[in-house]
């Protein structure tokens, strides 16, 4: 399935396999995440702040590959919902840091739970030595394309 000129080779495309695994992986989590009332943003947003509490609108958009709209939008939800508190007052500057609540660390535990799931099953024919070669590939993949 040769693209000619391109040089593109889907089969052989590092690119292109590494979106399918991305792919495979949002709609594993997806699956797993949705009887819990809940999107991979959702849980992406709850985990980022359970590991960095305080974490602002858009530090968190950033963190969950979203813009600043949507994951206002999302936050209202999940302040509305409970599992959230924003300050009132920015501490300095315009944002609001956000912190999880007990219900959301509950719900967070959870979903937590069910996602490490996926990601043992994704990883399950990979041995340590490959899994720790394949975040060492995967960092230095990103790292490159931000330079």
């Amino acid at each position: 399935m040769n693209q000619g000129a391109s040089g593109i080779e889907l089969g052989t495309s590092l690119g292109y396999l590494m979106k399918e695994v991305a792919s495979a992986l949002r709609a594993a989590m997806e699956a797993v995440l949705r009887p819990l009332g809940m999107s991979v943003t959702h849980y992406s947003c709850l985990e980022l702040l359970a590991q960095r509490p305080g974490l602002s609108n858009s530090e968190l958009a950033r963190g969950t590959f979203v813009t600043r709209q949507a994951m206002n939008v999302l936050l209202q939800a999940l302040e509305a919902d409970g599992l959230v508190t924003r300050s009132a007052q920015p501490a300095s500057g315009r944002a609001l840091p956000t912190q999880l609540t007990a219900a959301g660390r509950a719900q967070l535990a959870t979903a937590s739970a069910a996602v490490k799931g996926v990601e043992d099953r994704m990883k399950s024919h990979l041995s340590p030595k490959d899994q720790d070669a394949l975040r060492a590939m995967l960092s230095t993949c990103a790292a490159s394309l931000r330079a």
